[in-house]
Formats: C-alpha cells, structure tokens, sequence
C-alpha cells in the first residue's frame, strides 16, 4: 500500500509516554509531521529531540487535556505552525482501578475529566478545522473495556471507555461524509496505564493482569493502519489484544 502518511500533520494528546510516545516515534518514521500535548515537559522534549535525531518532524506543546484551552492551542499550535491539520489521536486516558464500594470521587472525577471530556476538548479542537477543509481523521483511544464492563473495579474505567465509543458512533454519523472516525480499542499494552491505579488489592490484580501485555508499539501499528488508508476508506474500529487474553 502507498503510504499515505507522509507529510500529514498529526496532533498526539497523552504523547509523553506508552501508546502516545510509541505511535509518535512511528508515525514520524512514516514521514508524518507529529505534534505533540502532554503535562511532562521533560519527557516531550526528549521524545522531539529522539525524532529530530533519526530525521523525523516534532514539534510539542505542554498540554492539559481536562483544560479545553490547552487542547485547542495545541491545535491551533499545529495549524499555525504546519499550515493544517491532517489527524488527531485523542490518546490521554487513565485507569485508577478501584471496587465501587470504596466510593473514590476524586478518582472517577479525573477518570471523567480525561477520559471522556479530553477527547471531546480534542474533538472540538479539530472538528471545525477539518469541516473547513472538508477532511480530517479522529482516532480517539477506547479499550476492550469499553465493549465489555471490566468489573469488579473497572466499573467507571469501563462507562468512560463505552462514552468514547458512542460518541465516536456518533460522531461518525454526523461528519461522516467528509471525516473519518476511528476507535481504537487494546487490551492489555504495555504503558503508564496501569500505574494510574492506587488502591492496593486492585493495584495488585491490575499488574497480574498486564504481565501479559503486548508492546506499545502494537497500537502504533494499528492507528498507521487506519491512517494510512485511501480517504474514501474509512476503519470505523479496530480491537487489539494480547493473544492470550481472554477479555
């Protein structure tokens, strides 16, 4: 196939490190131009200068995805400064894993706030730049549990997962015509993730459960997949997991 990546301009969220981190070192060898928004400044600027370094384009701006002024700037960021915007990837996500009863606020709030408005801050970023040139892609990061309840403990992880995959649904079906929407949803891939979950006896069945996690860089593939496809192609979903894993 053709490679239909070269030159797109492509805006990360949650870009620092595991998926973000390896879709970027992978799409910027693909020839695309990757932008990208995380918290962790440090670990954005060494991910550019590790793309620079093997002739890659990168650029990063420090972004908060739960504040809708970062992720809009770093659109705009994007479009000021590469003249477009092909594709974003609304990766940023958490997974504080927890049984209900325990009643952490705090925890579902955050999982709210990123999870689920994150991705709609992105979308509202992109959407009127893609509308206007009448093309675009979103890839918004789901889960395996956003097609089925990940309980007990991942009750709430798995209601934001199953909110990103209606509204992508949605989505789809609105701007269809001209933009393409993407769900991707892994399983068990080794990242950050699992260290978002803080209460000890879940924390625990959480690293059981991802000692059979496959690379990053299986996402990464999969998001290039979508991608890189003819514009009148459009992969409405992709699910991807561990061979072994049973959910």
């Amino acid at each position: 196939m053709e490679n239909n990546i070269i030159n797109k301009v492509v805006v990360i969220t949650g870009a620092s490190s595991g998926l973000g981190e390896a879709t970027a070192m992978h799409l910027a060898e693909r020839g695309a131009k990757v932008i990208l928004g995380a918290r962790r400044v440090d670990l954005l600027e060494n991910l550019v200068n590790n793309i620079s370094a093997m002739g890659g384009i990168a650029d990063f701006l420090q972004t908060d995805v739960t504040k809708k002024e970062d992720v809009k700037a770093l659109v705009d960021f994007a479009v000021n400064n590469y003249g477009k915007i092909d594709v974003i990837i609304n990766n940023a996500g958490i997974m504080p894993i927890a049984p209900m009863s325990e009643i952490r606020t705090d925890e579902w709030d955050s999982m709210i706030d990123i999870n689920i408005k994150g991705v709609l801050y992105g979308i509202a970023a992109a959407l009127p730049y893609f509308q206007k040139q009448k093309s675009g892609h979103i890839i918004n990061l789901g889960s395996v549990a956003g097609i089925k309840v990940f309980s007990p403990g991942g009750t709430v992880y798995s209601g934001t997962k199953f909110a990103v995959r209606a509204i992508s649904d949605g989505l789809r079906h609105e701007v269809g015509g001209d933009i393409r929407v993407t769900t991707i949803e892994p399983g068990a891939i080794e990242s950050e993730l699992k260290n978002s979950t803080k209460h000890e006896t879940s924390s625990m069945i959480v690293n059981e459960f991802y000692k059979q996690a496959i690379p990053a860089s299986s996402v990464a593939r999969a998001i290039a997949y979508a991608i890189e496809q003819p514009a009148n192609v459009d992969i409405n979903e992709i699910v991807i997991r561990p061979t072994v894993q049973e959910f």
